[in-house]
């Protein structure tokens, strides 16, 4: 018998007897099965909702979705109900439309801009946004979210230049 089918032999013996062995143990612990049943929250249940339905389903995506307390806002730009870019080449007025779909959205989940806990702002113009952020102290008039502001080379229609997204937190 060739040295290695030996080494082989031996190792299967060896783990044999192991398994053997520990079988002719008494049994020290009883194991107990612990079942557990799953619930089905309906007020954990995604609810989406469509700012612009026709929109928002050519593009495939829905504006927001809460789940529980949490609410996740999709970007919103400055467009019309068609999906056109309103406002072009105004950025200060391009934010407003932003935040006014914002707040149609906000009030669809008895929300403000009080609940939300994050902003992520993007734009294609990173220093005309620092010039029209003081802005934003209207909307937000008890504290300010977290969030990041981000430059970016474009967003989805060359004609935006300002995209904000939120998440919200809604206590019951």
């Amino acid at each position: 018998m060739k040295k290695t089918s030996f080494l082989k032999f031996g190792i299967i013996v060896i783990l044999i007897s192991i398994n053997l062995v520990g079988c002719n143990q008494p049994q020290k612990e009883k194991v107990t099965e612990k079942v557990v049943e799953i619930v089905e929250d309906e007020s954990e249940a995604p609810e989406y909702f469509l700012l612009r339905p026709k929109v928002e389903k050519a593009y495939g995506y829905s504006h927001a979705v809460r789940i529980g307390n949490d609410i996740k806002i999709s970007g919103a730009v400055s467009m019309d109900d068609e999906g056109n870019p309103t406002a072009i080449g105004n950025f200060e007025q391009q934010m407003i439309n932003c935040y006014t779909d914002l707040e149609k959205i906000l009030a669809h989940y008895d929300c403000t801009f009080d609940d939300v806990v994050v902003e992520n702002v993007f734009t294609t113009n990173m220093p005309k946004f620092l010039e029209s952020a003081i802005y934003r102290n209207e909307i937000y008039t008890k504290q300010f979210p977290t969030g990041s502001w981000l430059g970016v080379k474009e967003l989805a229609l060359p004609e935006l230049m300002i995209e904000i997204e939120l998440e919200v937190y809604k206590a019951e």
